[in-house]
């Protein structure tokens, strides 16, 4: 099956993932642009990274997050995302500070949003143009918090996050958190589905039988399929769309988790209120600046 007829694949990097002892692990801005170009190559339509600081630590600086977005896209033409979980920042006004000091912007960040301050900073996000991954983690209130969120409407997409790390019980805990987000509400917004560890395989194949994006790479996963070990992110996406070619043609609503949850579609996000809309040749977002991306120029207040 051609890459362009299966759902979205995002690639994670990196994560929080030691990277002592491995030669797997991207960390500094060159790995990281190598990676991402040898991945996209594979077919990933989509990136997600952690900046790292040079002594390895994770963090939303725009002294580290800068020369990583310059490096990535300098050799790729697709979305690339950061996090701003709250291990890279745990105080959620710095967090936010570090949203509005960023001279370069990110295509779109993830929000976790069971965690303090996830308003707040998701608002920044959207203030600045940059479009919102929201983060609803199995195992917390998170689907709940972000049903009631009068910022749900307006995030590019709901990353349902299953953070069950056992093959044997993994799909079963995603049903479970696509039956949240459906009881809840999801504002309508797409859902990329993905797990970890031991639940990154069957995860990932869930999401090829409902027709929802996902996402693979050494954050979720440092093994393939068979249980044989990665030898980089390319790799991964290669085995991750061989498991999805045998899924369905057909994309939209998603079978089995109870009738609301969408599929990625790529397609532009309702406008208004500054509201971010989806994709590289996007127009300006609601307070007039261009959308990120190779060749754009660095933005900031």
């Amino acid at each position: 099956m051609l890459v362009g007829m299966v759902q979205m694949v995002q690639v994670c990097l990196n994560g929080s993932r030691d990277a002592v002892g491995s030669g797997v692990v991207p960390r500094v801005p060159a790995e990281l642009a190598d990676a991402a170009g040898k991945a996209v190559a594979a077919g990933a339509r989509d990136i997600h990274v952690h900046p790292r600081s040079p002594c390895g630590r994770e963090s939303l600086a725009p002294g580290v997050l800068t020369p990583v977005l310059e490096a990535v896209r300098a050799v790729v033409d697709v979305p690339v995302g950061v996090t701003t979980g709250a291990w890279a920042e745990p105080d959620p006004e710095r967090r936010v500070a570090c949203v509005r000091a960023w001279p370069v912007l990110p295509d779109h960040a993830s929000v976790n949003w069971h965690e303090p301050g996830a308003e707040a900073v998701a608002a920044a996000l959207l203030e600045r143009g940059i479009g919102v991954e929201a983060g609803i983690w199995s195992g917390t209130d998170g689907a709940e918090r972000f049903a009631a969120s009068p910022l749900g409407p307006r995030v590019l997409r709901v990353l349902a996050e299953v953070m069950d790390p056992c093959a044997g019980s993994a799909r079963r805990t995603a049903r479970g958190l696509l039956r949240a987000l459906d009881a809840y509400g999801a504002h309508g917004r797409p859902v990329l589905l993905h797990g970890e560890e031991g639940g990154a395989w069957p995860v990932l194949r869930l999401a090829g039988e409902l027709g929802l994006a996902t996402r693979i790479g050494v954050e979720d996963t440092l093994l393939l399929p068979d249980g044989s070990p990665a030898a980089s992110n390319a790799e991964l996406v290669r085995a991750a769309l061989r498991e999805l070619a045998p899924g369905p043609s057909e994309r939209g609503t998603a079978s089995g988790s109870g009738g609301s949850v969408r599929s990625e579609e790529g397609g532009r996000l309702p406008g208004g209120d500054g509201a971010p809309h989806g994709g590289r040749d996007a127009p300006p977002g609601g307070n007039g600046a261009p959308r990120g991306g190779r060749g754009a120029l660095p933005r900031g207040r």
